[in-house]
């Protein structure tokens, strides 16, 4: 059977030891190189059929550029991670990852999700992955216009509405009005939107801001 070269980046030590004793119970699959990031990993110039690559890395990188450094030297990548964050998982569909698998699968369903990448099977990748690759990026869940985000984008982020007319060309009344707005959309999907706080815990859920940095 031809045993597949899978490679590793994440920042968890414990994360490395679980995968390396999960793949050596199989007969196709070997974990062979780790990194903490991507740089590290292909410093090691291993051939690779795949690498897992967390979307949440110490150095505050993002997944498309992580995924994209990989393919650039024809590795494909399978985002593997244990948070729900639509930006990241936005981030690494524009990267151009074959799937998503969670930190809370099974072995069994690890295992099925890394070879169905390795095959590069479409049909098997998970609800919440085809729901990201298939929404248009530049739109939050709740189908702001390109304006309402850029609004909400300055006001969530602590700008008031006078310095978002100011830095937007629109008046204060305008703003007003689309914060509003703004604020029924998510009212009708049942998402509290009352105060500045809730619009940001919105935003960063919808994928119109970056979720706060990791310490």
């Amino acid at each position: 059977m031809e045993q597949h070269a899978i490679g590793l980046v994440d920042d968890h030590f414990a994360v490395s030891l679980g995968i390396t004793a999960l793949l050596e119970e199989t007969d196709d699959l070997r974990l062979v190189a780790t990194g903490r990031n991507v740089p590290e990993l292909l410093e090691q110039n291993q051939r690779l059929d795949l690498v897992l690559l967390d979307l949440s890395l110490a150095d505050r990188s993002m997944p498309e550029d992580n995924a994209k450094a990989l393919a650039e030297v024809g590795i494909p990548s399978l985002a593997f991670t244990s948070g729900e964050n639509a930006y990241l998982i936005r981030s690494a569909a524009k990267g151009g990852v074959r799937g998503i698998a969670r930190k809370s699968h099974t072995p069994e369903e690890l295992i099925a999700r890394i070879r169905s990448c390795l095959r590069d099977d479409a049909d098997a990748l998970s609800n919440e992955w085809a729901a990201a690759v298939d929404s248009d990026p530049g739109l939050d869940a709740v189908g702001l216009s390109e304006r309402q985000r850029e609004v909400l984008e300055l006001f969530a982020c602590g700008e008031s509405a006078k310095r978002v007319a100011t830095q937007t060309g629109l008046s204060i009344t305008t703003v007003n009005d689309y914060l509003l707005r703004i604020r029924a959309k998510y009212a009708q999907q049942g998402r509290a939107a009352h105060t500045k706080v809730d619009l940001y815990k919105r935003a960063v859920e919808d994928g119109v801001l970056p979720p706060p940095a990791r310490e």
